[in-house]
């Protein structure tokens, strides 16, 4: 669980749900955790001072945890991936998860699963026209 520094028009983004965690990740840079692509809607009340909505955000985590972070992505090649963003005392807080990449054959296979689904599913609907 980490804090996340918002601006005011980025916390009511947030507060109405405007959050796409998707393509988000951590990183560790001169010693501070950042997020990276992580999208926040623009504040539709908004005026011309809004928020950019995809800026890299600071992450606040107390520096035991930060260093015990940096040597789990450093050593063992994983990576903080933000799993959801939450809200707690009315503050907003940020839940990430170190998660491990996958390798070039597994994406392939991966690939092959989602097309053989594909095919499968577009004869069904070819069979039931008939």
């Amino acid at each position: 669980e980490t804090g996340i520094a918002l601006t005011g028009t980025e916390v009511k983004s947030v507060r109405s749900g405007k959050v796409n965690l998707k393509d988000a990740y951590g990183l560790v840079k001169d010693g501070e955790l950042w997020l990276l692509n992580c999208h926040i809607g623009a504040y539709e009340h908004g005026n011309i001072f809004n928020h950019t909505p995809l800026r890299t955000r600071k992450l606040l985590v107390h520096k035991e945890e930060l260093r015990k972070l940096i040597g789990q992505t450093q050593q063992k090649g994983l990576t903080l991936i933000p799993t959801r963003m939450y809200f707690k005392n009315g503050r907003v807080k940020l839940e990430l998860a170190l998660a491990k990449g996958k390798q070039l054959w597994d994406k392939r296979e991966t690939e092959r699963r989602r097309t053989a689904d594909k095919e499968a599913r577009e004869a069904i609907t070819r069979s039931r026209k008939r």
